[in-house]
């Protein structure tokens, strides 16, 4: 069975925001461990889910979580938890690239995908496959699969062309990008919905054609050779 988001949870998150201190946390964590176990319930049915559809590596909803606790050590903000649940989920093997995330936060719960922080070498090799023919990336995410479940590509950019490349590159649009990130957001009225768990693993899936291009180009070599093994 299908677990279902507790409107409780979203209202414990409300008032976590509006009394984020260790006192208050305290003499509510009855509260918090009830619902968190309702979260991790539901991220039991994303994970379930995401693995008949994926080689996924995470093996429970509970390790997908991260901790609701902040780390405030280089932080301005030393409020210490925050005001959401959010979970990943990790593909397994190296030829699979490409990591999903949900938020749940009242307000502004979202699932979200892709590549954070490329390291200089991924980053480097996905612009090259980019700058060698544009036409690939732009036809998965210009594609009405695409554009009616995350509307556009997201992420970081830099300001004018990355070094090595022309400002008038016809691809200069897609090579600026340091981050290649896709996102939906969520009603609170659609994340209490009974059948919430299927929108995020549809919205998962619907990272599939994105992910299997990325995974392509970071496993590669120049001759279409596989890089690794496993």
């Amino acid at each position: 069975m299908k677990a279902v988001i507790s409107k409780e949870v979203l209202d414990f998150l409300k008032k976590l925001k509006k009394n984020n201190d260790r006192d208050w946390f305290a003499a509510n964590k009855k509260e918090y461990l009830s619902i968190h176990e309702n979260v991790i319930a539901f991220a039991d049915s994303v994970v379930e889910g995401m693995s008949k559809a994926d080689n996924i590596e995470t093996v429970s909803g509970k390790k997908s979580l991260y901790r609701i606790y902040r780390d405030t050590r280089f932080s301005n903000d030393k409020t210490p938890y925050k005001s959401h649940f959010g979970g990943i989920l990790k593909r397994a093997t190296k030829q699979l690239r490409g990591g999903y995330y949900f938020h749940i936060e009242a307000g502004h719960s979202f699932v979200g995908g892709g590549f954070w922080d490329p390291n200089p070498d991924d980053l480097k090799r996905i612009r090259k496959a980019i700058a060698e023919d544009p036409d690939e990336l732009r036809k998965i995410i210009n594609s009405k699969a695409f554009t009616s479940t995350f509307g556009t590509l997201k992420g970081d950019q830099v300001k004018s062309a990355p070094k090595g490349y022309k400002k008038d590159d016809p691809a200069i649009d897609l090579l600026r990008y340091k981050q290649f990130l896709v996102s939906k957001e969520f009603t609170d009225q659609e994340v209490l919905a009974a059948d919430y768990v299927d929108k995020v693993i549809a919205t998962f899936n619907a990272m599939r054609p994105f992910f299997d291009y990325m995974s392509y180009v970071l496993t590669t070599d120049a001759n279409g050779e596989p890089l690794y093994k496993d």
